[in-house]
């Protein structure tokens, strides 16, 4: 075999490989040996088919089959041989394969970029730290009243106050115009909530039964791109107005939520909170590490995956521009700077993944078996009521189950990244937490 260099520019290679006509021949007429071996044929014993009968027969197939494998082969021995890391699939192009001719291919393809992670302990982060006390167990615990609470009919008589909830129909209009999604019949607007835009819910204070609220609101900039920053009205009539009755908060209620008291609520609630918080401090931790790597790299990233990702990312971009639903910032922007900058995000995330990967592989981070499990249990925690059913679904599926080893080993390294770095932690709400994590948690 002989391998002859074409390209080594960047990340890219190409080259060609050349067997030998007399290996080749070598190795058809050695296959045929062995369908000689297996074949029936009237007239024939098995193993005694005269090889010119073979050839005839079987000549053609069996070439092809060899030079299948053969390619195979010779692409992976050259590889080996360039101690070359591929960063796809080469693509094997024919350039001779006549017969009685050399066997001759091509084989182009991306590899990976050579890496030099900085020092880890060179990267300076910070983590919000939550002290969780008495009021944030409070307001815990009044939510969980409020989710155990009962809504019923107040007094014909009683206009809506904050915290009721009016049941009612409405139509929003832009610009005089019914738009999609601005309906609903019997809806469930409940005061304070703050589940619809800003200023909606307070309007209707004051309201009575069988009234229709004229409601002004404007929707928020980062809003649907088709909505965001328009003036709207909305006309809701008032069905039925009921106010929430909230458990009396006793040792009672917290035995209907599986706790054996109230203190013991309390408890619980304290390490639900931390459990949230801390998980909330590590997705902003998170977001600064790559940051800091994305701005302490810029080794070059193989152009197909950056292809393969852009048009993941472009996929989406496409559905929410038909589904109107690009927010107003992209909606702003031509569709060359939209790819522009939705690239330079795909070749950071491709970045980023290499990074990732080198730096666990070669400080060892593995994904354990205990790693799987609690992967699926939290999995399972999604789905209330069907944790099992989730859990047999892994246990049936091993493909699934191995989908997960990307996340996890990526959080690992994540992990043993921010085990080395410079954190420093400081002291901050909840409010800022959830703010500087981009309000998840």
């Amino acid at each position: 075999m002989q391998v002859i260099d074409k390209i080594n520019e960047g990340l890219k290679r190409e080259f060609n490989v050349v067997v030998a006509a007399a290996a080749i021949h070598e190795r058809v007429e050695a296959r045929l040996v062995e369908v000689g071996q297996q074949v029936r044929l009237p007239g024939f014993r098995p193993g005694k088919v005269p090889m010119d009968l073979l050839r005839k027969r079987f000549g053609q197939s069996v070439r092809g089959e060899v030079l299948e494998r053969t390619i195979d082969e010779s692409t992976q021995a050259a590889l080996a041989e360039k101690a070359i890391k591929p960063a796809s699939q080469p693509k094997v192009e024919l350039v001779t394969f006549e017969d009685g001719s050399d066997l001759e291919f091509a084989i182009k393809l991306e590899v990976l970029p050579e890496i030099t992670p900085n020092d880890l302990a060179g990267i300076s982060l910070t983590r919000g730290v939550v002290a969780v006390g008495d009021a944030e167990i409070d307001k815990a615990i009044e939510n969980l009243r409020r989710n155990r609470g009962t809504l019923e009919a107040v007094g014909e008589d009683r206009p809506a106050a904050a915290g009721d909830a009016v049941i009612g129909d409405f139509v929003g209009r832009v610009g005089g115009e019914v738009f999609e999604g601005g309906s609903a019949q019997d809806a469930t607007i409940e005061i304070g909530a703050n589940n619809f835009i800003p200023g909606f819910e307070d309007q209707l204070i004051g309201a009575r039964k069988g009234a229709t609220v004229e409601v002004k609101v404007t929707f928020p900039t980062d809003y649907h791109a088709n909505l965001a920053g328009k003036d709207a009205v909305f006309e809701v009539t008032v069905k039925d107005i009921k106010q929430r009755i909230l458990p009396a908060l006793d040792d009672a209620f917290a035995k209907s939520l599986g706790m054996e008291d109230l203190s013991a609520l309390r408890q619980y609630s304290r390490k639900s909170l931390e459990d949230r918080f801390a998980k909330t401090s590590r997705l902003h931790t998170k977001r600064q590490l790559l940051d800091r790597l994305a701005e302490g790299h810029s080794f070059p990233v193989p152009e197909g995956m950056v292809d393969a990702e852009f048009g993941g990312i472009w996929r989406q971009i496409e559905e929410a521009m038909k589904a109107g639903q690009l927010d107003a910032e992209d909606a702003a922007k031509s569709e060359e700077d939209l790819r522009a900058e939705y690239r330079g995000i795909a070749e950071r995330r491709v970045r980023l993944g290499l990074l990732l990967s080198d730096i666990g592989q070669k400080n060892n981070v593995t994904v354990l078996p205990e790693d799987f499990s609690k992967a699926v249990m939290e999995e399972a925690q999604r789905y209330p009521g069907q944790e099992s059913a989730v859990v047999e679904y892994y246990q049936r599926n091993p493909n699934a189950l191995e989908s997960l080893r990307a996340p996890i080993f990526e959080e690992k390294v994540v992990d043993f990244i921010i085990s080395r770095a410079a954190v420093t932690d400081l002291p901050v709400t909840a409010e800022e937490l959830a703010k500087q994590a981009g309000g998840v948690g």
